[in-house]
């Protein structure tokens, strides 16, 4: 049975289950929420909590985050696990906002089109593999790899790389939706709300492209490979921003020589890039927009 929308004013019971009134966040987190603490709901919707056995108190009344599924799969003979995806292209990166729907074909001998929360997703040949979470440390990077017989995906790529040359889609959100047969449209039990967490992945890079197939790798928002925190080179008394530059964003009629002389003019105006400098501009007690990292080396 699907679960109720929680409403505003309303007397429930330890054990009643309610989901949000909108879609996010909690909907894609596949979260409902159950009544740990009876009485009456608040004027106002709560702020639902986004992970599972966190609490929230609702007026007088108060809710624990649960799965959605959690039930469905805990029972001896599960239903078939239903599996979707999404495409949705970046304007500025590929030239417009579509967004593409598909289904494997390989769901619960469904041979069609999948209709679910009013969106249809089309059967498509697409093998989708190394979603797998480890224990090591490494971030999974799941592959993609798409039908390209009729060269579908071809004259896709050609439309990308238009606006973006040798773009091949990369920065497209590829959405991986799980949730039960039973919950589809057109099911007796239908209910867009049940779902597993909704996995959101950008394609990384085009792996491989024949007549045949296209293969793509995914990688998480998280996964920065390459990537050094922080940023900028840890330097000690060498100011890094640009001077009268917006990160310094010194703008006063105070002139000095890169020793700290004073000038007379802007034209003989330079930074010496070390605290001092900063401090004849900013005062001596005045808070300093200093680019660099004093501190660094100092021990005890």
């Amino acid at each position: 049975m699907a679960v109720g929308a929680w409403t505003s004013s309303n007397t429930v019971a330890v054990g009643d289950e309610r989901r949000s009134t909108t879609d996010n966040p909690s909907k894609n987190l596949g979260l409902v929420f159950r009544c740990i603490d009876a009485g009456t709901t608040g004027g106002s919707e709560p702020t639902w909590p986004t992970e599972v056995g966190s609490t929230v108190v609702d007026n007088t009344c108060e809710w624990v985050a649960i799965s959605s599924v959690y039930k469905d799969v805990q029972t001896l003979e599960p239903d078939a696990i239903i599996e979707l995806f999404e495409l949705r292209l970046v304007s500025a990166l590929h030239g417009s906002n579509n967004v593409t729907r598909w289904h494997n074909g390989c769901n619960a001998d469904v041979s069609g089109n999948i209709i679910w929360d009013g969106q249809t997703y089309f059967r498509f040949p697409v093998e989708a593999e190394g979603f797998e979470w480890t224990a090591q440390g490494s971030l999974p990077r799941p592959t993609l790899t798409a039908s390209n017989i009729d060269g579908t995906l071809t004259a896709l790529l050609l439309d990308v790389n238009a606006t973006t040359p040798g773009n091949d889609l990369t920065g497209a959100e590829i959405r991986r939706i799980r949730t039960l047969k039973k919950y589809i449209d057109g099911q007796p039990t239908a209910d867009p709300n049940a779902l597993w967490p909704v996995e959101i992945w950008y394609i990384d890079r085009k792996a491989t492209e024949t007549r045949d197939i296209v293969q793509f790798e995914l990688a998480s928002k998280f996964d920065l490979a390459g990537q050094f925190l922080p940023k900028r080179q840890l330097i000690a008394n060498v100011c890094q921003w640009e001077y009268r530059g917006s990160e310094c964003g010194y703008t006063g009629n105070n002139y000095y020589d890169v020793n700290d002389n004073g000038v007379g003019s802007l034209s003989a105006d330079r930074c010496g890039k070390r605290v001092s400098s900063c401090k004849l501009r900013f005062g001596q007690n005045g808070a300093l927009p200093f680019g660099s990292f004093p501190s660094v080396g100092q021990t005890r």
